[in-house]
C-alpha cells in the first residue's frame, strides 16, 4: 500500500518540478485539496490527459481530495502554453458541450463517492464568466507584473519566436488561471495544484497570488511532458487519443499502447498504470530477457484500457487484437472484424465467381497481395499464404462462398501483416 505518494511519484518519474522542498513532507503529514485542471477545446480528453487524472487518483487513494476544473471559462480564451500558433477560439456553446462530454471520462478514474477525499468536478465559467473586468483588474492584475509575465516560458516563446507575438486575450490566460487557484483556495480550501511541466508558469503564478491576496502558503507540482516515438502526445500536434470510444475506439486505443516502443514500455507502464511497483519491475525483467513476447506492452495495454474502458471493453479489444494474427478472427463478430480490417485494403468481388470457386493464387495477384500468379505459387507453396488467417500451402486451393465470414468477407494474408479484404458483392 502506498503512503508516501510523493516518494510514489518520484519512483515512477511523474515529479518535475515542485514549488516546495518540503512538499513530500507536506503531503505524507496533512491531507490537502489538490487540483488540476483540464482543456475543454474538444469533446474528448486524450490518453495525454491521463497522466494528471491518474496523479489526482494517487492522490485521493493516499487520503488527498482531488478537484478536477474543467476550463470552460479559460477554454473561451485559449491557453498559449506549449503552442506556437493561436488557438481557435470556441463558443460558448461548443465550450459547455465539451465540458459536459468530458465528466464521464474523470468519474471512470476519479471516485466521486461521498466521503472525506470524494471528487469534485467544477466548470471555472461558473466564476470567470461572472467577473467585472475593472474589478479584476483592481485586485488581481495589480499583483503581476508585465516583466514577470513576459518572462514565463510560454509567453516568451511565443513573443521571441512568432512574427505576430501573442494576442493580449492570450496573455491574459495566466491571470485567469492564477484567479481559479485563489477562487478554489476560497471555496474548497484548495492549496495545491498539479500540472504538466508547461504550465509551470501558471501554476506558480497562482501560489503567488494566494501568497499576495491572502497572506497563505499554496502548492505546485508538474509532471514531465509525454512523448510517444518521439512527438508531443497532444492535440496540437496531431498525435492525440481520445478518451472516448466514438473517437478512438477501444481496439485502437489498445492498438495504441501495445505498439508501445520497447524503449517506452517502461515509462509508460509507470506513468499510465497502478500495477505495484514489483510487477512493473517483473515486467521489465521479462522486457529486457525476451523482448520478443512484448509481455509488457500486453500488460501496459491491458490495464490502460481497463483503466479507461472497463474490463469488458479491454477483453474485447484484447481478443480482436490476437486474433489478428489468428484463426480466431472467424470468431468475432462483425463489427470488430471491419474494426480489426478498418486500415486493410478493400476490394469487391461478385459473389456468382466465388460460388464457382477462385483459384487463390488468382486471388493472391489480383488484390496485388502477390505481384503475379507465378510469385503468388511460390508464396502459397512456401507457407506465406493465408486465407482468414488460415495458412494455406495449396497452389490449386480454390477459394469459394463456404469461406466468407458472415457470408460477406475473405481476409486473405501475405507474410505476418500484409491483409486484404474481399467482400462480396
Amino acid at each position: 500500500m502506498v503512503t508516501d505518494v510523493f516518494k510514489e511519484f518520484e519512483w515512477r518519474g511523474l515529479v518535475h518540478q515542485a514549488t516546495d522542498p518540503e512538499l513530500s513532507k507536506i503531503l505524507r503529514d496533512q491531507n490537502l485539496v489538490v487540483y488540476a485542471g483540464f482543456d475543454p477545446s474538444a469533446p474528448s480528453l486524450t490518453a495525454a490527459h491521463l497522466i494528471q487524472i491518474i496523479r489526482l487518483r494517487w492522490l485521493q487513494m493516499t487520503g488527498h481530495r482531488p478537484i478536477a476544473v474543467a476550463g470552460g471559462g479559460t477554454g473561451l480564451i485559449g491557453d498559449p502554453s506549449g503552442r506556437d500558433t493561436e488557438r481557435e477560439l470556441l463558443s460558448q456553446e461548443q465550450v459547455a458541450g465539451n465540458v459536459e462530454s468530458i465528466r464521464g471520462q474523470l468519474s471512470a478514474i476519479l471516485d466521486f463517492e461521498p466521503g472525506d477525499t470524494q471528487a469534485l468536478l467544477v466548470n471555472n465559467a461558473d466564476w470567470l464568466t461572472k467577473l467585472n473586468l475593472t474589478d479584476f483588474l483592481r485586485d488581481v492584475g495589480k499583483h503581476f507584473s508585465v516583466n514577470s509575465m513576459i518572462s514565463k516560458e510560454a509567453v516568451k516563446t511565443r513573443l521571441t519566436e512568432r512574427e505576430q507575438g501573442i494576442s493580449y486575450t492570450e496573455f491574459s490566460y495566466l491571470l485567469l488561471q492564477a484567479f481559479d487557484f485563489l477562487h478554489l483556495f476560497d471555496a474548497h480550501g484548495c492549496r495545491m495544484q498539479i500540472g504538466g511541466s508547461d504550465q509551470w508558469g501558471n501554476i506558480t503564478a497562482g501560489v503567488e497570488l494566494i501568497r499576495r491576496v491572502r497572506g497563505e502558503t499554496a502548492y505546485g507540482l508538474t509532471s514531465p511532458l509525454i512523448e510517444h516515438e518521439g512527438r508531443k502526445m497532444s492535440k496540437s500536434e496531431g498525435t492525440a487519443v481520445w478518451l472516448a470510444p466514438e473517437m478512438t475506439s477501444p481496439y485502437e486505443f489498445y492498438q495504441y499502447w501495445i505498439n508501445t516502443p520497447d524503449s517506452q514500455v517502461s515509462q509508460f507502464l509507470r506513468f499510465f498504470t497502478f500495477l505495484e511497483r514489483q510487477r512493473i519491475e517483473e515486467l521489465e525483467e521479462q522486457q529486457a530477457r525476451d523482448p520478443a513476447k512484448r509481455e509488457a506492452q500486453r500488460a501496459l495495454a491491458w490495464e490502460v484500457t481497463a483503466l479507461v474502458h472497463g474490463d469488458a471493453e479491454a477483453a474485447r479489444a484484447k481478443a480482436a487484437s490476437e486474433a489478428l494474427f489468428g484463426e480466431e478472427i472467424a470468431g468475432l463478430d462483425e463489427p470488430t472484424l471491419l474494426e480489426v480490417m478498418g486500415k486493410a485494403p478493400t476490394s469487391e468481388m461478385p459473389r456468382d465467381r466465388l460460388q464457382k470457386g477462385v483459384a487463390l493464387l488468382e486471388l493472391l495477384a489480383e488484390t496485388g497481395l502477390s505481384p503475379s500468379k507465378s510469385a503468388a505459387r511460390t508464396d502459397i507453396s512456401s507457407g506465406g499464404a493465408y486465407i482468414n488467417n488460415r495458412r494455406e500451402t495449396d497452389p490449386d486451393h480454390r477459394v469459394g462462398t463456404d469461406d466468407l465470414l458472415h457470408g460477406k468477407y475473405l481476409i486473405l494474408r501475405k507474410g505476418r501483416k500484409t491483409y486484404h479484404l474481399v467482400r462480396a458483392v
